[in-house]
């Protein structure tokens, strides 16, 4: 690859590290894109031996490509997204997805069709952790940066997802019952 082509990328890169999320962190900052998808990584680093028979490279490429569109829209949240945003996400990706020389623009144009399609293991795996990573970083934030929504949202968020794997419905469940947790511990303030 051209240092040009290298750079460009990097460059457009840079803008997951300047778009926010609707998540926020524990110190009261806002989560970049870029953080969210780091920890993905990390997380499904740390699970692979509970998934012997799954590519995890595959997984962990998975989780740091997942969010690239969003270099182009910025975050939308999953309750505000519509398939319209959905769709320029997706038709701005492919634009950029066509720029790349090869084996670049092959490889990751197979890897976001494996990824919509949700049919492999791998898929399978990278979304629900990406559901539970956000359910996982809403709770460590200050409940007071919750929508009113993510009361009844964030303790289900994942539950679709994780349904194919029983140990990530456990971790979903564990997950969930830290939301609860949350959402008690500030009932009981009022």
């Amino acid at each position: 690859m051209t240092p040009e082509k290298l750079t460009e990328i990097l460059y457009l890169a840079e803008n997951l590290k300047k778009n926010t999320r609707h998540s926020w962190l524990s110190n009261g900052r806002r989560e970049s894109v870029a953080e969210h998808s780091w920890r993905l990584s990390l997380f499904a680093y740390f699970v692979k031996d509970e998934f012997p028979n799954v590519d995890m490279d595959k997984v962990i490429m998975m989780c740091i490509f997942h969010d690239l569109g969003e270099a182009f829209t910025g975050d939308i949240p999953s309750f505000y997204k519509t398939n319209n945003d959905e769709e320029i996400e997706k038709h701005k990706l492919c634009e950029w997805l066509n720029t790349l020389p090869q084996p670049y623009k092959d490889e990751l144009t197979s890897l976001y069709k494996e990824m919509d399609e949700l049919k492999t293991e791998e898929a399978k795996l990278w979304k629900a952790m990406d559901k539970l990573e956000a359910s996982i970083q809403h709770n460590e934030a200050e409940i007071r940066t919750w929508l009113p929504l993510e009361y009844e949202l964030n303790p289900v968020y994942g539950e679709k997802e994780c349904g194919f794997n029983e140990y990530m419905k456990n971790l979903q469940e564990y997950t969930k019952q830290l939301s609860l947790d949350k959402i008690a511990k500030e009932s009981k303030k009022d």
